[in-house]
């Protein structure tokens, strides 16, 4: 018998940070690589947040928190919801990062053959730990054509008796596309229907929102919004992707029963963590604005590259700091070595071996034929890392389009 659990099996490992690993391990070989596959800013932690920090430790506050987070934090999301939401204390839950709050509520809430909807391109997180509460992914596939977004008239057919969550994320990593108001009051429309099914608005991208209005689920819901867990944190808004702060707003129950969760793994988020995400939120917020338009102009720029290149389309998101390119148009060409490109997984492997230049298929999201971009680097490098790209796949035997 094998101590290692079953359900093990069903695993699997993140695409993400796997890519991000190798992409590491080509750097410390000496190789000159260019990633492009990892989610976070690369600008480093604002000023205020690292001295706050330091002021935190000098000041001894390095001791246990309560699990849920310090009442200093909670309150500073709490103000930051002002008219948006009514909550309390109560209705907050603190992590280390949003990822441990998803994590916690499926775990806490899942009974086994439990249904949670999941609509496509997903996060790579989102179906295995599902799994892992005992539950079942509901998979739903989007289309080009509806901007990668759940319509309510698909969601309206995945719901089933057993359906307990939505889980709905927008901006949407990996396409950077979000939902507009229309949308998302038709999806309130039929959760109304169903008042058994909870939605889970992951919104860790929210801030990082370009054109039409900044606009999340819990600001159209109505009658679901009892129903309603909203995941933040301040990772990518301020760069803050190591010092591992999220949080949860939800019904008390469901908040209760995630901090039983967290009692008994992690405990209390970091302390010093906390105290730095209570500087993101109530400190000067001048330079989340000119990142927020520094990510606008590099979109703009990769966007534009991107569809220069012969067989690469791409649609321009309007959020997070991801582009979600169409590459079928080289499924069945021969790349320079002579192998064959069936896939968007050995586009992807031929991009780091022939440009050393790691993107992340599309298939890992749940979404093949298409690859994620993330364009949080510098603009040098989103200009090299693109040609690059372009002089390897014109050494494509690029049948596809050249008979056409």
């Amino acid at each position: 018998m094998s101590i290692i659990a079953s359900y093990i099996k069903k695993i699997k490992p993140s695409a993400t940070l796997a890519l991000a690993a190798k992409a590491k391990d080509l750097k410390a070989q000496g190789v000159d690589v260019i990633n492009l596959s990892v989610g976070e800013p690369d600008f480093d932690s604002f000023d205020n947040i690292k001295e706050a920090a330091i002021d935190a430790i000098r000041a001894g506050k390095t001791k246990y928190t309560p699990v849920g987070g310090i009442p200093e934090l909670k309150e500073a999301i709490k103000d930051i919801y002002k008219g948006r939401i009514e909550i309390s204390p109560s209705n907050i839950a603190v992590s280390a990062g949003a990822k441990q709050a998803i994590y916690n509520a499926l775990v806490a809430t899942i009974e086994e053959g439990d249904e949670v909807i999941i609509p496509t391109p997903y996060w790579v997180s989102y179906p295995d730990m599902v799994k892992i509460a005992g539950g079942d992914p509901i998979i739903v596939d989007t289309t080009d054509e509806s901007n990668f977004k759940i319509t309510a008239g698909q969601l309206d057919k995945a719901i089933t008796s057993k359906t307990k969550w939505l889980i709905l994320n927008s901006p949407n990593n990996p396409t950077g596309m979000k939902y507009n108001r229309k949308e998302l009051e038709d999806i309130d429309a039929v959760l109304a229907k169903h008042p058994k099914v909870h939605i889970m608005s992951d919104d860790i991208y929210e801030e990082l929102s370009y054109e039409d209005e900044r606009l999340s689920f819990v600001d159209i819901a109505k009658e679901s919004k009892n129903r309603l867990l909203i995941i933040n944190g301040v990772s990518k808004s301020y760069s803050m992707t190591g010092w591992r702060i999220g949080y949860a707003i939800g019904p008390a129950d469901i908040i209760k029963a995630m901090l039983v969760i967290q009692s008994q793994s992690t405990s209390n988020p970091s302390s010093i963590g906390q105290y730095a995400a209570l500087e993101a939120l109530t400190g000067p917020q001048d330079q989340l604005k000119s990142s927020i338009l520094g990510f606008k102009s590099k979109r703009d720029l990769a966007h534009t590259l991107l569809n220069k290149i012969e067989g690469i389309s791409c649609k321009k998101s309007n959020g997070a700091f991801y582009l979600f390119p169409d590459c079928k148009s080289y499924f069945g060409s021969k790349s320079s070595n002579g192998s064959e490109i069936k896939d968007d997984h050995d586009l992807c492997s031929y991009l780091i071996d022939e440009a050393k230049v790691v993107v992340v298929p599309g298939s890992a999201f749940g979404y093949p034929g298409h690859f994620r971009l993330s364009y949080a680097v510098s603009k040098e490098q989103i200009e090299e890392s693109l040609s690059r790209i372009e002089s390897a796949l014109k050494k494509v035997e690029y049948t596809l389009n050249k008979t056409s």
